[in-house]
């Protein structure tokens, strides 16, 4: 009975120094692995784990454009391992709130009410109906997602909970929009949805809209019209081309090739409509080269009723302007007249080729592992060999791009080693602990086995199966209460984080079974294993002195 006295208490804190072992190692397990899943999921969320765009750029916010129509795109998606290959485009913004009144006390102690707006930077990220939204659908908290269409330019806009609640922006509402160029230009968007994903770095910087949008506004490509000017030239129209977009160098085809002219005198004699071709050009107008920007082209359909014959001479306002009666509400036809002959003017301008330039490529993978390897392989088929258009494009891997956030969670895994090993050694120390006790308190036992002829090593594993029972015990105790709390965690969210500082707002469970099953079977194999040193007590005892041991 003083035997177990002495030891039941022995044994009982080493089953619970097991528990306790195994309490905590789950729950660093999970919630690391948790942590490192969350955290990269919403960052590859946001962007992608592969970028491709302009060599010559760093980042994908603000790279130069390159060819949508590329020979990798969309044929990439068919390589192993690959998920999807999608286009966007990125513009910086300035969201202006609408006018919030505010309350001041005044020095005479009453209350004065003043108009004040917030304003937020952010990114905005162009995207069309076929990039692939499943990411923010799953964060959406309010509203519906984005929806675009290839004829038109829409107004929606995706935003997140933090933007709106720092302009106090609502569901449905409108939001004012600056974005930087030569002269600022202002847009106004529809709120159709607000998501919030706890990654408060991110939320705070990206929205999303329509790619077209940010296509035009970044002045890719050319876009081309032909208008005639208010001055007349011995009383001839005079026809211009109007270019925008590109480098600036503008080159003129009107039907006989390119040259740098833009307008010609032109007295009209009947029905007619000219046609414009309008590109960029690097060196010499009159040559084709590859990285010109795509051409665009515009038309001005010109009717005569009249006579025909007559000289031009048409009428002039009161500024000395050519005098026009508009036809339509956006002044693109109208009418003008003089000397007998009526012209209706019809101006379409070119559709623009912005829409063939994208800022970069975002590349999904299936399995985060192959990660490297996957970039490596994209890298040996794009890097350093020019496209058709003689653009030069750069890989970039997410592990790259967001280096601090990875390396960050790359140090947990030593955090994570270093408390396993900790609580592995309490555990080991305190199994060893109990062994002692037991062999002292069967000390008799032992004697008497070895006077029956006993092997030293038949009695030492009578007692290392007596500890992996103990262990045993441990290990069912502390998976039940482990797994107990990472399912409350999990279905609940108990404990909640800041996610200014943790970039989630609650903290993550993810338990693998493999982890789990490795867990507790490295725990029982290396605990047993670590006993058989204490257990060599055991060949030092001397039978005869142990059998009257007392």
């Amino acid at each position: 009975m003083k035997g177990k006295k002495v030891s039941r208490p022995i044994v009982r804190i080493s089953v619970i120094s097991i528990t306790l072992a195994i309490v905590v190692n789950l729950l660093t397990i999970a919630v690391v692995t948790g942590f490192k899943r969350e955290v990269s999921d919403k960052v590859t969320g946001f962007g992608s784990h592969i970028y491709i765009m302009n060599a010559g750029d760093n980042s994908i916010y603000e790279s130069e454009p390159i060819l949508k129509n590329q020979a990798f795109f969309p044929s990439l998606e068919k390589d192993k391992g690959i998920k999807d290959v999608q286009y966007v485009a990125y513009k910086p913004v300035i969201f202006q709130s609408n006018k919030i009144e505010r309350t001041a006390k005044l020095k005479n102690g009453k209350d004065t009410i003043y108009e004040h707006q917030e304003i937020h930077g952010a990114m905005m990220k162009g995207i069309d109906k076929s990039y692939d939204l499943s990411f923010f659908k799953h964060h959406l908290k309010e509203g519906r997602l984005p929806k675009y269409n290839a004829d038109s330019i829409s107004d929606e806009v995706l935003i997140s909970r933090k933007i709106a609640l720092d302009l106090n922006l609502k569901l449905n509402g409108t939001v004012r929009a600056f974005f930087v160029k030569e002269e600022p230009v202002k847009r106004i968007f529809k709120i159709v949805g607000i998501y919030e994903t706890g990654l408060e770095e991110l939320d705070k910087k990206i929205a999303l809209c329509d790619i077209k949008l940010i296509q035009e506004l970044n002045d890719w490509g050319v876009k081309a019209s032909i208008v005639i000017d208010d001055t007349l030239s011995n009383g001839n129209l005079i026809i211009r081309g109007e270019v925008l977009g590109g480098n600036g160098n503008y080159r003129f085809d009107w039907g006989e090739g390119y040259d740098t002219y833009s307008g010609f005198e032109y007295c009209p004699k009947g029905d007619t409509t000219i046609r414009l071709i309008a590109s960029d050009y690097q060196r010499n107008p009159k040559e084709i080269e590859k990285k010109n920007s795509i051409p665009d082209t515009a038309y001005l359909k010109i009717a005569l009723t009249g006579d025909k014959n007559a000289a031009c001479s048409f009428k002039l306002n009161d500024l000395g302007e050519l005098d026009r009666t508009y036809l339509s509400d956006d002044g693109m036809k109208y009418t003008i007249e003089g000397n007998g002959k009526v012209l209706t003017i019809e101006m379409i301008f070119g559709k623009g080729s912005s829409h063939n330039y994208v800022g970069g490529f975002e590349v999904s993978v299936d399995n985060w592992n192959e990660l490297p390897t996957i970039v490596n392989s994209v890298k040996k088929k794009l890097e350093l060999i020019p496209t058709e258009n003689e653009e030069s494009l750069r890989v970039h891997s997410i592990l790259d791009t967001q280096k601090d956030v990875f390396l960050w969670l790359g140090f947990l895994d030593v955090n994570v080693a270093i408390i396993l090993l900790l609580m592995l050694l309490i555990g080991i120390i305190n199994m060893g602990s109990a062994l002692l006790v037991l062999i002292l308190v069967k000390t008799n036992f032992i004697g008497i086995l070895k006077a029956m002829g006993a092997s030293n090593w038949e009695i030492r594993k009578i007692f290392l199966i007596q500890s992996a029972f103990l262990i045993l015990r441990g290990l069912f105790w502390g998976n039940l209460i482990g797994l107990g709390i990472c399912a409350l965690q999990q279905y609940f969210g108990i404990f909640s984080l800041n996610p200014e500082v943790y970039y989630l707002d609650k903290v993550p469970i993810d338990l693998d079974f493999s982890h789990w099953l490795l867990l507790n079977l490295g725990t029982l194999v290396v605990c047993v294993t670590a006993l058989i040193i204490p257990s060599i007590v055991i060949t030092r005892i001397n039978p005869i002195k142990a059998i009257r041991f007392n």
